[in-house]
């Protein structure tokens, strides 16, 4: 996500039928404070209390929110970013996939990481891993959120040095730890709806369109969606809903309606939005962009579930934060507030899906 350029839609639209990539140059109160709690409250009578005994007050629990911990999401932005670039086939990757996952493993019900050999648009070999993880595994009430966590591995945002390696503390790590943390809340507050949580892998390495090293080729992005919609872990697989996070923790980070989601889950995305709005989180904008290609795509596409991409995406320059895929993309762009409006409102949403 940096500079976008547009390109013929190869998708059938309702939206302009140009593509921007993701990744891919094809494309204070703002709080609730101490009234956050549990997410399923349950309906109960209390005794009488009126010196008429013919009339009964009834009260109703209040279904209120628990408080998404931005330093948490933060400290788990930097422990992916101390191992290094997390890119495929080395040892980051493989720490980052320990690390995760045994994070998970905390919080949820189950993990289990789903293995398959991948090659990439350049020849190579890979063994991709998604982590997979579940609460409340037998509720058919379900929904999907997900984040890759792999890093792509060269920085060609760059005007030189192109294939040198990057951090990407956004671009990936944001998006992981924001759900660690939305799992660990509810893990808190013994949620009971169905949720899975898919941290994707191989999500980066794919082809820009101006790199003439190789033959171009399609669909070389989102290997590891475009795996899992295919083969899910559970089958069938259905949730009511999708959540994509990329790009979630940069300073100033600005979220419009991402043209792909308006395309295939427009309720959906109008739902998320107006619950971020409702928190005060006016960085949840309802400007559009074109369709973009991200995980969510194929998801969409393949799997048939209505998944919404929230991503930093900055319209008045066409195009992601200035340091995607470039060697900017550390740690001092990372900003814990805005950690906290996503998975606030994250939260927000699967406390209305649990009435």
């Amino acid at each position: 996500m940096t500079q976008s350029i547009k390109s013929e839609n190869k998708f059938q639209t309702k939206t302009p039928l140009y593509i921007c990539t993701k990744m891919k140059n094809m494309q204070t109160k703002y709080f609730l404070g101490a009234t956050l709690a549990i997410f399923f409250a349950a309906c109960g009578n209390n005794p009488k209390e009126s010196n008429d005994d013919t009339n009964t007050k009834t009260e109703v629990a209040k279904i209120v929110l628990p408080e998404f911990d931005a330093d948490s999401a933060y400290m788990w932005v930097k422990a992916q970013c101390d191992f290094g670039p997390r890119i495929p086939g080395t040892k980051a990757h493989a720490d980052a996939v320990t690390f995760l996952s045994g994070k998970l493993k905390t919080y949820t019900d189950t993990v289990i990481i789903q293995k398959a050999p991948v090659k990439t648009f350049d020849g190579k070999a890979f063994t991709m891993q998604n982590i997979i993880a579940s609460f409340n595994p037998s509720n058919t009430n379900r929904v999907l959120l997900c984040a890759h966590f792999d890093t792509r591995p060269w920085a060609d945002g760059e005007e030189t040095d192109k294939y040198k390696p990057f951090m990407s503390a956004d671009d990936g790590p944001t998006g992981a730890a924001v759900l660690i943390e939305v799992a660990r809340q509810l893990q808190k507050q013994n949620t009971q709806l169905g949720v899975d949580i898919i941290l994707l892998d191989m999500e980066d390495y794919g082809q820009e369109q101006d790199d003439t090293r190789y033959p171009q080729q399609e669909n070389t992005w989102c290997m590891g969606s475009q795996y899992w919609a295919r083969n899910p872990h559970v089958k069938p697989y259905n949730a009511r809903y999708g959540i994509l996070l990329d790009m979630v923790g940069g300073q100033n980070a600005v979220f419009p309606l991402e043209g792909t989601s308006l395309q295939y889950a427009p309720s959906q995305q109008r739902t998320i939005w107006d619950a971020a709005n409702s928190l005060g989180f006016s960085n949840f904008t309802y400007a559009q962009t074109n369709p973009t290609i991200d995980d969510h795509l194929y998801i969409n596409t393949i799997a048939g579930i209505p998944t919404v991409d929230i991503v930093h995406y900055d319209i008045s320059k066409s195009g992601y934060a200035f340091w995607h895929h470039r060697q900017s993309d550390t740690m001092q762009n990372i900003d814990a507030k805005t950690l906290k409006q996503v998975g606030q409102t994250i939260l927000y949403v699967l406390s209305q899906t649990a009435l």
